[in-house]
């Protein structure tokens, strides 16, 4: 590659990725405005869903968000009463996070959102899965980077 041509926009990596992450998300809106929340509620319900009754520490490791984005999300979705924050009683300097009985309820309305989202993509689902593995491979790549930089 030309050295001018390292500098263009269209040849980063990283817009690539932020515009398409921009207008996936914005795919997300309507579905999610049916359901009364925000694309990171979202994730977050997702992952409560899939394991509920976690550390926060451990749901903000998951979600690749830091406390101080990760408490006023929590705060938001305990005030919408979809889920509560407890003291864990065996350690009280953590937090656990469980989902409420409204909470629960919220992910039958939700199973229709990925199809209705992913099919104005129009991807075939083999791409779908070939794009999301390659993403993951390269996050926990970065990740693995990571480690081996805080270590030296």
């Amino acid at each position: 590659m030309e050295r001018d041509s390292l500098l263009l926009l269209d040849n980063q990596v990283c817009f690539a990725l932020y515009a398409c992450a921009r207008e996936v998300t914005k795919l997300y809106r309507p579905f999610l405005d049916e359901l009364g929340i925000t694309y990171t509620q979202y994730v977050t319900l997702l992952a409560l869903w899939e394991k509920d009754h976690v550390p926060v520490k451990t749901l903000g490791e998951r979600l690749y968000l830091d406390s101080g984005t990760l408490t006023p999300l929590l705060k938001k979705l305990e005030t919408m009463k979809l889920i509560v924050r407890e003291r864990d009683q065996a350690d009280e300097r953590s937090v656990n996070v469980r989902l409420t009985v409204e909470g629960h309820s919220l992910k039958e309305r939700a199973f229709l959102i990925p199809e209705r989202v992913f099919c104005q993509t129009d991807f075939l689902p083999e791409e779908l899965g070939k794009l999301r593995e390659q993403l993951h491979k390269m996050t926990q790549n970065i990740h693995e980077q990571a480690d081996c930089r805080t270590r030296t």
